[in-house]
């Protein structure tokens, strides 16, 4: 780790937030003359890469620069007033819970910028899709970075209408209806959700985040606790999404680009889950405590229905969607991370939060792999995929084939890569919940949840052997014409440089979180001890 002083610090977080904002306006204006490269879209989509490189690299200094020995302190902070009559503050400031994620943040956003330079989905003017993009990744830092109740939910809101439009405007088939919907559900979460903040707000007599997670829920009555519970895990469960305010998601993702299911998956939905742990356990312990057991029911059942519609779509003449497919393996890989939440324990919340990351960057490969797919054959019907005419990745694409494969067993939860850790710490916390909770319950939803691991290893295996391999040709070439040289399909393109680079940061991370998973608990471990304990360890 390298030494800088706290207020460099404090401003590499605030140019980290604000950075995209200030770019998106400067996406907007016209380019410079000898810089609109080799088309006029071109030096808007170099002026994307060069923003989010800006920030990741400010991103990556932030990780540097932090104190690895009080990972439980907020760093890098700033705290400004900003509306005196409500007590609002911008507030920033990152401990070892929040590091993690604004760096996976920043760097899906660099990675997505990258791809879209080489292969911008098709749609209206270059222009807007990075200034969305931009105004998209400010609201996300700024979600992970705020500590103040109501610049949260500003942020929170701040993805609404850039996703909509990256889905409506840049999306494939009935991308209308999907960003209607995408964003119906979430403007409604919000709204109950703003209720609830302003309920804790208002009760504790301060916005502060900080001074509310030290109070530990001392200044709230046990109803408020239970009202602000319902209100505000309503909308935060809504963009996780949980199981059954799932709905919206998967047509979300199968009508979006392929960047924005990358960032769909890999960055909004862990902004839900961010909120659970930041907002709710430390402020309204006692309310979490009341709902611990039906969040626990709902994320059990989440996992289970999730991997049985994965089952479905990759059966042989469903038609099923691998995009859709791949969206609602993230309902069931969402629902570890709340069991591991409500648990309530240190292992299990450690395990929901190594499992965001394990989610967002495996999740994200996937994401890209099969944007890769859709691209070369113009589909991502499984069935025309996998029949005679389909892909047998292995044979026509081996590195693309086995990238798929690789992150295939990644989701599936193989040790030694991401996806493992967090599941199997979330479900070591539901055998041994904390205090006041039924263990006889969290023992089921134990068990539940590993009988979702199996479903989970069936549906990618499946995937796996009918996208990767093919269907069987028969021997007869009287019989099956299609079976003869002649008629086998042309060899593919394989990975070329820009996808190479893209999607070689997220290999090689899910490996190291994999092999060296002290990295991150390392960093969480302490935070969630402190958050926990009510500040207090």
């Amino acid at each position: 780790m390298i030494d800088i002083s706290a207020s460099v610090m404090q401003y590499l977080l605030a140019f980290t937030v604000a950075a995209p904002l200030l770019g998106a306006a400067a996406a907007l204006l016209p380019a410079p003359p000898g810089l609109k490269g080799r088309s006029p879209g071109q030096a808007v989509l170099r002026h994307g890469v060069t923003v989010t490189g800006a920030v990741l690299a400010a991103a990556v200094v932030l990780a540097l620069g932090f104190d690895h020995d009080a990972p439980a302190r907020f760093q890098a902070t700033t705290d400004i007033s900003w509306i005196q009559a409500l007590n609002v503050r911008i507030h920033l400031g990152i401990d070892g819970i929040s590091l993690p994620l604004l760096v996976m943040t920043a760097l899906l956003f660099f990675l997505c910028a990258l791809y879209s330079y080489f292969k911008l989905p098709a749609g209206p003017s270059p222009k807007a899709f990075v200034a969305l993009l931009l105004v998209l990744e400010s609201g996300t830092l700024a979600t992970f970075a705020v500590l103040d109740l109501l610049l949260f939910f500003l942020a929170f809101e701040m993805v609404l209408i850039p996703m909509y439009f990256l889905i409506a405007r840049w999306g494939g088939d009935q991308r209308r209806a999907a960003a209607w919907k995408f964003i119906l559900y979430t403007l409604l979460g919000s709204v109950v959700m703003l209720l609830g903040l302003l309920l804790i707000g208002l009760n504790a007599g301060t916005f502060d985040m900080v001074a509310l997670a030290t109070d530990n829920g001392r200044e709230l009555t046990h109803t408020t606790q239970i009202l602000a519970v319902l209100a505000i895990g309503t909308g935060l469960a809504v963009k996780t999404p949980m199981w059954p305010l799932h709905s919206w998601l998967p047509a979300a993702h199968t009508a979006a680009p392929t960047v924005g299911s990358v960032l769909l998956a890999g960055v909004l939905l862990k902004m839900g889950t961010y909120g659970f742990v930041r907002i709710l356990l430390p402020v309204t312990p006692d309310g979490m405590r009341t709902f611990a057991p039906y969040l626990g029911a709902f994320a059990a059942v989440g996992i289970v229905y999730g991997s049985l519609a994965c089952l479905a779509l990759a059966r042989k003449g469903s038609k099923g969607d691998l995009k859709r497919l791949i969206a609602y393996s993230s309902v069931g890989h969402m629902g570890f991370v709340l069991l591991g939440i409500a648990t309530m324990t240190p292992t299990g919340v450690n395990g929901a939060l190594f499992a965001n990351i394990g989610h967002g960057l495996i999740t994200g490969l996937l994401f890209f792999l099969v944007g890769a797919l859709k691209d070369r054959y113009g589909t991502s019907d499984l069935d025309t995929l996998a029949g005679a005419t389909g892909a047998a990745l292995y044979g026509r694409a081996p590195r693309l084939g086995a990238l798929l494969a690789f992150a295939a067993v990644a989701s599936l939860g193989l040790p030694g890569l991401a996806g493992f850790w967090g599941e199997m710490l979330a479900l070591f916390g539901a055998f041994d919940p904390a205090d006041g909770l039924s263990r006889p319950a969290f023992l089921t939803y134990m068990a539940i949840g590993g009988f979702g691991t199996l479903l989970t290893a069936a549906y990618l295996l499946i995937v796996v052997r009918r996208v990767c391999m093919g269907e069987h040709l028969p021997a007869d070439p009287e019989a099956h014409p299609e079976a003869r040289p002649d008629h086998l399909p042309a060899p593919l393109a394989d990975v070329h440089g820009y996808e190479f680079a893209a999607w070689t940061p997220l290999v090689a991370l899910t490996v190291l979180a994999g092999l060296w998973p002290a990295v991150l608990l390392g960093l969480t471990d302490p935070a969630v001890q402190k958050l926990l304990a009510g500040g207090n360890a």
